[in-house]
């Protein structure tokens, strides 16, 4: 369908799209579920946005236990876990997060936003680990959310609604066991301690071993396991009649060994580093050469193994990943009278994370070659030897990203005394500080033990010219300060019963400000330096620095760090880049009857700016926008088969996009490549949804999730480099033509869930079973991964003979598919093409007791 076509049909009324997943928690007279993805309650029927809605059931059901879970069953969202399910990143409708940008999908708890991260590996601004324990819901909003929310998204948001503290003594205690041998306890406890004073506990433990088995012989047995705790304790006080005030804190504390990818591809013709001209460099540096045969050899290893693709190969001896996330949350809710609410939000968090692991999950000897040989007579290693391709470690007594988020929002919430009027006024402010540097320092070609500690000898050559043994150290030192402010007005005003009009406008006010200090160690390790020496210290990039190191620049404008003491304050650079952009919302509903909502509306939304560091000439990002049209239809059914039909058909013009690029270093530069966000062009992202639901003779309870997605990249316009540059080319996430990157064109989820007919006295007895495919999708720009199906089936015995004991048996991907779901995108600067996989089949039991209430 042509564009023009697309917007015609926009134009026109509703159309008969957008199908979203799983079936949302639908009440058999058709659907009465109260969201507040307006920032009021309201009926989820009533809403006009496309919303996808699990309540705490369903979320048991699916086994979902972090955030990334909840991508599998809602097919307009996709999750990215290049770094790990922890430190994932969501994509809605297209909409993706790469690199240092900032999150397309907010991701709230408690109408709070996630505690901002940003280290030097992406982190999704996420809520911790265990969060999704004792839910009310989960609300998955779609398209740009730009007026009510915190922070401007141009994808959409995910509200995780806890469950409020209740006048009744009641909990439960549950218990998990399955393969990978999974152990799980969950329990909560409410306690009123007085009419006006309600406490709720909430726990969650979670271990189970990783999926992904390590055949290196080297370090942990396995990768991509779980292992997290998590608490919180929510409190309602009624300090009057009319003022409540609401408490919740909540810590997650995970440690696992972080993720791996299988290797699939290499370049076995790299070409002959011998013909390299050192002064004008070339396609490709000494460097990929040794990693892209050292990939080919891990290959046929595992080939020779007759491995399977969930084992991998990596030799890191300690690689793991911690992240700590506390957050405080207070709410205070004034009812100043039948048509005012004033409504204050405050929130504190901080967010901790040490990493450390192997980035393209190597285990390289350096290739047995003529060309391997011939550097070898001159000084380099001996075929065999073993390094590294990249590997992050932690530095002692740094965290890899640290920092902290205060919130602070003030709403008015008003009706006209005749109800024809609803309106929401109010203001936001947002900081968020570093808790210290952002420090880590990541191996580069050498054999490293471990770089956090500068525990690394020999290596393979950087250059043609220097044939010697090396390891590079880069040593990334950052600190960012966001301030993200905005005021905001919506207000709802119905002409009669039927026909209503909602106009909404926010302005933002964003701010980043950066500081960072990045070098890099250079070591040789040859006989005539009597073993490995520090050789050359110098900051990250080849720019003149204002530091105090400043005078013992070298001519070619590099600090040179063994001179000046190792004072890499002399490598100073700070970075602020500030943006303000209006957004709005225009949006007319009719509702022809009580049980029918038609609408349409036009959005504009705004993504802020990103700054990159360790990338000269590319250090300001500028912000993204979208025009956003969509027209939707919410249908109830009452009657002997109740159930309801939800759809929604969108068109989005996407600007100045900003996308991920990889940087081709100069032979010249020691550079081994490098990683930048640019603004590189315009898209357009096209699709519809659906979401529909019926109970059938109160037994058979079916549901249809689908999302049509089509995205395509129009122009496509990479910054122009200056000559001074150390890189020589940047190569774009995507192509024109080309879908964008996490934008499969189909995805379906159909549920199921049937009751069978027992005596009242032994309780309730439920089978369930939920269907997902995914068509084929881009990940990295260039690289697509196969569709796959996966089918996960439940049975559900509540409240066993009365007891209060209920007992659920699960199984996810129960046809045990291997399906991939992302890859490292290496293959240009590393001559390497890795795979992460999802999750294979995982099985288990989990009893529940009930008490009180």
């Amino acid at each position: 369908m042509t564009n023009r076509a697309w917007k015609s049909l926009l134009g026109a009324g509703v159309a008969m799209s957008s199908v979203a997943v799983s079936m949302p928690a639908v009440a058999q007279d058709g659907g009465d579920i109260v969201v507040t993805a307006r920032r009021t309650e309201e009926r989820l029927q009533d809403v006009p946005i496309s919303i996808t809605v699990f309540n705490q059931d369903q979320l048991q059901k699916r086994n979902i236990a972090v955030a990334s879970d909840l991508a599998v069953y809602t097919p307009s969202l996709s999750v990215n876990t290049r770094y790990g399910p922890e430190k994932a990143t969501f994509a809605i409708r297209g909409f993706n997060q790469d690199a240092a940008a900032a999150p397309t999908v907010g991701v709230y708890f408690a109408d709070v936003v996630g505690v901002r991260a940003q280290g030097g590996t992406a982190s999704g601004s996420n809520v911790g680990a265990g969060s999704f324990t004792d839910l009310q819901n989960v609300q998955v909003l779609k398209g740009p959310q730009g007026t009510l929310f915190g922070r401007n998204t141009t994808g959409g948001a995910v509200l995780l609604v806890p469950q409020r503290p209740t006048d009744y003594l009641e909990g439960y205690v549950e218990g998990t066991y399955g393969n990978y041998d999974q152990k799980r306890v969950q329990a909560a406890l409410n306690i009123p301690l007085a009419e006006t004073f309600k406490v709720r506990l909430a726990l969650d433990r979670n271990k189970r071993d990783g999926f992904m088995r390590n055949r290196s012989g080297v370090g942990p047995d396995d990768y991509n396991d779980v292992d997290y705790t998590y608490g919180r304790i929510s409190i309602i006080g009624n300090l009057t009649p009319d003022i409540e005030n609401y408490t919740v804190a909540t810590y997650s504390h995970s440690s696992t060994n972080g993720y791996a990818t299988r290797y699939e591809g290499c370049d076995r013709n790299p070409g002959d580093p011998r013909t390299i001209n050192p002064a004008t460099g070339s396609a490709f540096p000494i460097s990929r050469y040794y990693s892209s045969l050292a990939a080919c050899d891990q290959i046929d290893r595992q080939a020779a193994r007759g491995d399977g693709p969930l084992d991998v190969e990596v030799s890191n001896p300690n690689p793991g990943i911690k992240i700590d996330i506390w957050q405080v949350i207070n709410t205070t809710t004034w009812q100043v009278s039948d048509t005012l609410t004033i409504k204050n939000t405050a929130s504190y968090g901080e967010y901790r994370e040490k990493a450390a692991f192997t980035l393209y999950s190597d285990n390289f000897f350096v290739p047995d070659t003529p060309v391997t040989r011939f550097y070898q007579a001159r000084g380099g290693p001996a075929p065999g030897s073993r390094f590294t391709n990249i590997r992050l470690g932690t530095q002692p007594g740094y965290d890899a990203a640290a920092g902290s988020t205060t919130t602070e929002e003030l709403q008015l919430q008003g009706r006209s005394g005749d109800g024809s009027f609803n309106y929401v006024v109010g203001g936001y402010l947002e900081f968020s500080r570093p808790l210290g540097w952002n420090q880590q320092r990541t191996g580069i070609y050498g054999n490293c033990v471990d770089p956090g500690t500068l525990d690394c000898v020999g290596g393979i050559p950087v250059s043609t010219t220097t044939p010697f043994p090396a390891a590079i150290i880069s040593e990334s030192r950052t600190q960012y300060s966001f301030d993200n402010h905005g005021i905001f007005a919506q207000g709802t005003y119905n002409f009669t019963e039927r026909l209503a009009l909602t106009l909404g406008g926010r302005w933002t006010f964003d701010k980043i400000s950066g500081v960072g200090e990045g070098n890099r160690y250079t070591y040789f390790t040859s006989p005539a330096l009597g073993g490995t020496r520090l050789v050359n210290r110098v900051c990250n990039d080849n720019l003149n620095h204002p530091g105090p190191g400043a005078p013992n620049a070298t001519p070619d404008n590099t600090v040179n760090l063994l001179t000046n003491g190792g004072d890499v304050s002399a490598c100073r650079t700070e970075i602020t880049a500030k943006t303000s952009r209006p957004t709005w919302l225009i949006d007319v509903d009719f509702k022809p009857t009580p049980d029918t909502l038609l609408y349409a509306k036009y959005a504009r939304g705004y993504r802020q700016g990103a700054v990159n560091f360790t990338n000269p000439g590319l250090e300001v990002v500028g912000p993204e926008k979208v025009e956003s049209f969509e027209i939707g239809a919410k249908l109830t059914f009452r009657g002997a088969v109740p159930g309801y039909f939800n759809a929604a058909a969108f068109y989005n013009d996407f600007s100045d996009q900003q996308i991920f690029g990889e940087l081709v270093a100069k032979q010249s530069s020691g550079l081994s490549g490098g990683a930048a966000l640019i603004n590189a062009g315009k898209s357009v992202i096209k699709g519809v949804e659906v979401d529909t639901g019926i109970t059938a003779f109160e037994l058979l309870r079916l549901g249809v999730n689908y999302t049509y997605l089509d995205t395509e990249i129009k122009e496509l316009v990479t910054p122009t480099l200056s000559p001074d540059s150390p890189f020589e080319r940047i190569i774009p996430r995507g192509s024109v033509g080309s879908p964008l990157t996490y934008s499969p064109k189909h995805r379906v989820a159909v549920s199921g869930d049937l009751s069978i007919p027992v005596n009242e006295s032994l309780g309730e007895v439920t089978l369930g079973a939920i269907f997902t495919h995914q068509s084929s999708q881009i990940v990295d720009g260039n690289i697509s991964v196969p569709q796959f199906s996966l089918l996960n089936l439940n049975a559900t015995w509540n409240n066993v003979g009365g007891s209060g004991i209920d007992v659920v048996g699960f199984a996810t991907n129960i046809t045990d598919e291997r399906y991939r779901v992302t890859t490292g995108g290496g293959f240009q600067s590393y001559g390497i093409r890795d795979f992460a996989y999802g999750p294979p089949r995982i099985y288990g039991v989990r009893v529940r007791y009930n008490f009180g209430r």
